[in-house]
């Protein structure tokens, strides 16, 4: 159980550091790449539900109804990236060599399990041996009589 939980917690830490690295990617990378094809800033583009829609200096609609779909899209981009990074730099290959690591447990407990088997059938075997040799008595022809 504490073993969850610690990797709980280093999970959330390095979260935590790759979405502000996704964030600056996503920032100044894709957003201009975006912006190519319009303004800058993702966060720019916007549909006004309700006409007229009139936005104040501070960025606040006034009038209408304005949906800002460029602010999840620019979200959107921030988690699939935050994703595909954990997911391809942490969660795969620590899949693979956790896999890769009990194959190898396997094979090693498959192996001396067999051995230890077949030892010890045969150090039963000898025991059944020696106990019938030694009720037989010696080997001269002369037979030892035990006691009722």
């Amino acid at each position: 159980m504490r073993g969850n939980v610690i990797d709980l917690a280093v999970a959330v830490v390095i979260g935590a550091a790759f979405t502000s690295i996704v964030n600056s990617v996503v920032k100044g990378i894709i957003n201009p790449v975006v912006g190519a094809f319009g303004t800058q800033d993702l966060e720019q583009y916007t549909y006004c539900l309700q006409a007229p829609c009139t936005v104040d200096k501070a960025g606040q609609a006034t009038h209408g109804i304005e949906i800002m779909w460029g602010t999840v899209l620019s979200s959107t981009l921030n988690f699939l990236i935050t994703a595909a990074v954990v997911y391809f730099l942490m969660v795969l290959p620590m899949s693979r060599y956790l896999a890769r690591r009990a194959r190898l447990q396997a094979a090693k407990e498959q192996e001396p399990v067999e051995t230890v088997v077949e030892d010890s059938e045969l150090d039963v075997l000898k025991e059944i041996r020696d106990t019938l040799v030694s009720q037989r008595g010696p080997s001269d022809g002369t037979v030892v009589r035990q006691g009722r």
